[in-house]
Formats: structure tokens, sequence, C-alpha cells
């Protein structure tokens, strides 16, 4: 019996250390994204820590995939091979996604599949706000790790959209990021706060290359494909 309890315990931290890489995050990063100990994530993937159900749900949510996919630690249901970040060069945008449904997130992650652009997710506005300061903090004068473009949810837990781009706005170090909101309507009306507070420009969720590439032009960036994607088809802030 024991050995069945350490083999569940292996084949489960097998799977959370898969999906973290196939994320292309640290430990450090999905104890903070699932609110656990470091050393916890650590144990979970050695295989030595009995799981709650709550640490579970919360390594899951973290990991941005369903309980029982999650759970399904058999080879066949992980991730291919866990390579972490796509190859990409050091001219690629980095892209901090700031969103709070885990849907959404999918969407955007699917929507997005064709380009090789390193995307980061973080799920409320003061987790943005941390990680950009660190970032910032990490980088010298000849090598900035901030990311170039932020997408932005406005509906955000612990700190809303607004406020997050207020700050970003008004710190030297992030103000020169372009910001694209992301709302379920072009007739959002905090969209002209966020056109004074210095937003880029606009996307209607979800979050897709299509509308990326519409907005691409007056961003000045361009992003690293895998293969070409389709005719683009949306919008910038209203005047």
């Amino acid at each position: 019996m024991a050995a069945q309890l350490f083999d569940v315990k292996k084949g489960f931290g097998v799977s959370v250390r898969a999906w973290r890489s196939k994320r292309g995050i640290s430990q450090e990063e999905l104890a903070d994204r699932a609110d656990l100990h470091r050393t916890y994530v650590c144990d979970v993937e050695r295989g030595t820590r009995n799981v709650t159900l709550q640490s579970i749900e919360k390594l899951a949510y973290a990991l941005e995939i369903s309980i029982p996919t999650l759970l399904s630690y058999d080879h066949e249901a992980l991730p291919d091979k866990p390579t972490g970040r796509k190859k990409h060069s050091d001219n690629q945008i980095d892209i901090l996604y700031v969103e709070d449904n885990p849907t959404d997130v999918e969407l955007a992650r699917q929507g997005l599949k064709n380009i090789t652009n390193r995307i980061h997710v973080v799920h409320d506005g003061l987790a943005a706000l941390h990680y950009l300061s660190i970032v910032a903090q990490s980088g010298t004068r000849k090598h900035n790790n901030l990311p170039q473009l932020i997408l932005l949810d406005l509906g955000l837990p612990k700190m809303n959209g607004l406020e997050v781009l207020r700050h970003i706005k008004t710190d030297a170090r992030t103000a020169h990021i372009h910001v694209v909101v992301l709302t379920a309507s072009a007739l959002d009306h905090d969209l002209q706060s966020c056109k004074n507070l210095g937003a880029s420009a606009c996307i209607v969720k979800p979050v897709d290359l299509q509308n990326l590439s519409r907005i691409t032009p007056q961003l000045n960036l361009q992003w690293a494909l895998l293969r070409p994607a389709a005719a683009p088809a949306r919008a910038s802030l209203p005047a």
C-alpha cells in the first residue's frame, strides 16, 4: 500500500513538472501563481509530498489546465516533452498577459499558437505589477528584460485593469511598454479612460493573432510566426 501511494505521488509530481515546463515557468513562479510555498512545490514535483485537494485545485489553476488533466499523469496524457519556452531570438516580443479567466487564457494560447514570441501569464492586477517590478530590478542598462507588450484585461481581481494601467504608465521603468486593453465589448465605457491613461489599443476578447495583427502597424511591432496567419480583423481604441 505504501509503495502504491508513493507511486501516485511520484506520478503527480511528474505531471506538475511536465506541465510547468510546458508553460515555460520556474518552480518559484508556479508557487507564486498557486499561492504555495516554493518548498511545497519542490516536494510535490519530487513526489515526497501528500497533496491536499485544495493544493491540487490551486496547481491546476496556476498551470491553466483542468484538475482531471493534471491528475492524468500517464505518459499519453502528459505534454510531449517538457521543453520549456519556444525557441526565440533576442529581438522577439515578450508578452505579459494579465487575465484571471482560465478559459480566456486557454483561448488566447490557442489563438496565438502560430507565434513563437514568449508569453507570460499572471492572473490578477497585483501579480502583474509585482512581476514587472521584479523583472525591472533584474535588468541592466544593456539588457532590458521587461516585456514589450502587455495584454491587460480590465476586470481583474485584487486590482482592476485601470489601476494597473495607471501604475504602469506613471512608473518611469514601465511607461514605455505598449499596453493593449482587453474588453468584452467595444462599447465598454472604460475605454476612453484607458486611452487617457496611455493605452495603445483595444482588443475585444478572445485574443488571437488576427486581432493582434490588426494593431501591429500602429505599435511598430513584428511577430515571429511559425507559419503565415489569416488576414487580420479588428480594432483600435475609439477616437
